[in-house]
């Protein structure tokens, strides 16, 4: 399925992947306006297989007289989706699709939105687990994210939310469109974070609900099934680790990088995926309550004064996961303890400043951040999830 020029393609991908008639009925990108205009249905419809159909084609019907059977999978914003034969290679908006196709056992995307926030460390938990970055194109660029990639990756699917391309790529309705149609469908949604206002209007999903969908999209249902019951078993342990109310810490969730960080991005606990370890783990925010604004609604920053008005029990640091705890503990902590002000902070004080976890979590990531912040912040003593059996139902050992 080699590209053979932008505009004179004769066979493109979607005559290979393409959208389901409930889409091409309303438009192309019906629902993916981020405006009024956006389909806001409740329900969606259920996965569907469809009749075998055979190729009717003159070009197709001479080089194979095989049959496939289509399917659906449905997702806002996109609506129903259409494959006619399982998609071999893809592209991950992020880290958080990415990680739940490492837990089908899906070869890595050929691309995600940022490299340096696909934090494939964390697989070294898992035992026979593990992703070669260096494989792995970074989307965004300085120039934002170009069209032309799209065409040389030529994958079979896009795992992406349309309107994270058009918001933050400053994508149009007719870029989307094209690549959609000359290269491959979009399938997805920003489920990382509820803080956006342009997805306001459409629903969003949590991290399992996404999975399952990825699931669908490459027919491999019987591996998330597996980790559901994984991530079921470690839901039960946990509950015996999580203190009662009262004697939960509460916490401020900031972004902050390199070594010396003086300057922090806050963000507001809410039911996006980046989020699911603390909810799981029922960590109290402590900036809810509190006049800072979250980032993701006026991009604004606070510095160790406006820290030290809140003065949280616990500082969760986001934009440190490149480092292990040895080399937090050697720059920023150190760092904070000799800075006039941040040595003022209780959570300086009494050495409760951690790592947060990555912004974003697939279930295999979220299994491993939730993990470490219970043994940090509950002094939990043993691993509470089964890593050699993640490891079995990644390798397909079921």
């Amino acid at each position: 399925m080699a590209n053979d020029g932008h505009s004179g393609r004769e066979s493109t991908r979607r005559e290979y992947l393409q959208y389901g008639g409930a889409v091409v009925a309303g438009g192309l990108l019906a629902g993916c306006t981020g405006g009024g205009g956006s389909e806001t249905t409740e329900s969606e419809t259920e996965t569907t297989t469809a009749a075998t159909t055979e190729s009717t084609t003159e070009a197709e019907t001479e080089t194979t007289t095989e049959t496939s059977e289509s399917y659906s999978v449905s997702i806002e914003p996109m609506g129903e989706v259409t494959f006619d034969s399982v998609p071999e290679t893809w592209v991950a908006n992020n880290g958080s699709w990415a990680d739940m196709g490492v837990a089908l056992g899906l070869d890595a995307p050929m691309g995600v939105w940022l490299t340096g926030r696909y934090h494939t460390q964390y697989y070294d938990e898992i035992p026979g687990v593990s992703v070669d970055k260096s494989s792995i194109r970074q989307l965004w660029g300085d120039s934002g994210v170009g069209k032309e990639q799209f065409y040389d990756m030529d994958a079979d699917v896009h795992i992406a939310d349309p309107n994270f391309l058009k918001n933050r790529g400053q994508w149009s309705d007719a870029d989307v469109e094209e690549i959609s149609t000359q290269v491959g469908p979009f399938f997805g949604n920003s489920i990382f974070s509820r803080g956006y206002a342009w997805h306001d209007d459409y629903r969003y999903y949590d991290l399992y609900e996404a999975f399952e969908k990825l699931a669908q999209v490459f027919q491999r249902e019987d591996r998330f099934e597996a980790f559901e019951q994984v991530h079921d078993e470690f839901q039960a342990n946990l509950a015996s680790v999580v203190p009662g109310q009262g004697e939960r810490p509460s916490a401020a969730v900031v972004w902050g990088g390199g070594d010396e960080p003086e300057e922090f991005y806050p963000y507001i606990i809410d039911e996006g995926t980046s989020f699911k370890h603390l909810n799981d783990l029922k960590v109290n925010d402590a900036l809810a309550a509190t006049d800072v604004k979250d980032f993701f609604s006026n991009r604004g920053a606070v510095d160790f004064e406006t820290l030290l008005d809140v003065d949280p029990e616990v500082i969760l640091l986001r934009g440190q996961e490149a480092k292990d705890r040895e080399e937090f503990q050697n720059t920023v902590i150190s760092f904070m303890e000799n800075h006039e002000v941040a040595s003022e902070l209780t959570a300086v004080k009494n050495d409760d400043v951690y790592r947060a976890g990555g912004l974003y979590q697939g279930p295999i990531t979220n299994l491993v951040v939730t993990d470490r912040l219970a043994q940090t912040l509950y002094d939990a003593d043993e691993r509470l999830f089964d890593a050699q059996r993640v490891s079995d139902i990644v390798n397909g050992d079921l």
